[in-house]
C-alpha cells in the first residue's frame, strides 16, 4: 500500500498537468468535427495584401501558354462550350520580358450562351520572394468585354492558407488576329 500511494499521486498530478493541453488541442469534440485554437496552427493576425501583376495568355506561336481542350460548337456565337487549359506567365510589368512573379495555372471555359462570359478556375502559383511556393486560388465569372471584371479569391496555400478576397482584371492588350492577351490583375487578399 505504501508504494501504491506515491504512484497514484504521481498519476493524478500527471493527469492534471496533461488534461488542459488535451482540451486545448482537441477543442470541442463533435464526433467528426472539432473547434481548434488558431494559434496552434500559426494563424496570428489577419492582414490585407495587394498584388499587381500582368497575366499573359498566349494562344499562338511555338510555345502557347493556353491550349484548347474542348473546341466550341460551330453554332455558338459566344464560344459557349469552349475550354482552354492555361499555364500563363504572371509578370511584374506589362511586357512578357518583365520579371516573372509566378504562373496562372488552371483553365477557363466559355460558360454563357448569351454573352462572352468565362468561368475562370486558376491558381496564381508564385515563384518570387517570400511568396515562393504559395498560391492564391481564383474561381469566378469573367465577362471579358467589361472594362473591369471582378472575381473572388476562394483560398490559397502556403502563406495564403485561409485566404479570401477578390481580383480585378483589366485587359491591357488584346490582339484580335491572334487571340493573345495581356491582362492586368489587381489582387486584394486577406490572409494570415
Amino acid at each position: 500500500m505504501a508504494t501504491v500511494l506515491p504512484i497514484l499521486a504521481f498519476q493524478i498530478i500527471i493527469f492534471f498537468l496533461i488534461s488542459p493541453s488535451i482540451i486545448l488541442v482537441a477543442g470541442e469534440d463533435q464526433g467528426f468535427a472539432r473547434t481548434l485554437d488558431r494559434k496552434l496552427h500559426g494563424l496570428k493576425k489577419e492582414k490585407l495584401s495587394h498584388f499587381r501583376f500582368y497575366w499573359h495568355d498566349i494562344v499562338t506561336g511555338r510555345n502557347p501558354t493556353a491550349v484548347p481542350i474542348v473546341r466550341q460548337p460551330s453554332n455558338s456565337s459566344t464560344g459557349f462550350g469552349f475550354v482552354s487549359m492555361i499555364d500563363d506567365p504572371l509578370t511584374l510589368g506589362p511586357k512578357l520580358s518583365s520579371k516573372l512573379a509566378g504562373r496562372a495555372q488552371g483553365f477557363y471555359a466559355s460558360a454563357s450562351q448569351e454573352d462572352v462570359g468565362l468561368l475562370m478556375v486558376m491558381n496564381f502559383a508564385f515563384i518570387e520572394g517570400k511568396y515562393n511556393g504559395s498560391t492564391i486560388t481564383v474561381l469566378g465569372r469573367n465577362e471579358v468585354f467589361n472594362t473591369v471584371r471582378e472575381m473572388p479569391v476562394v483560398g490559397g496555400s502556403g502563406l495564403f492558407r485561409f485566404a479570401r478576397g477578390y481580383v480585378q482584371a483589366r485587359t491591357h492588350t488584346f490582339d484580335i488576329k491572334t487571340g493573345d492577351a495581356t491582362v492586368e490583375y489587381n489582387v486584394y487578399v486577406l490572409h494570415y
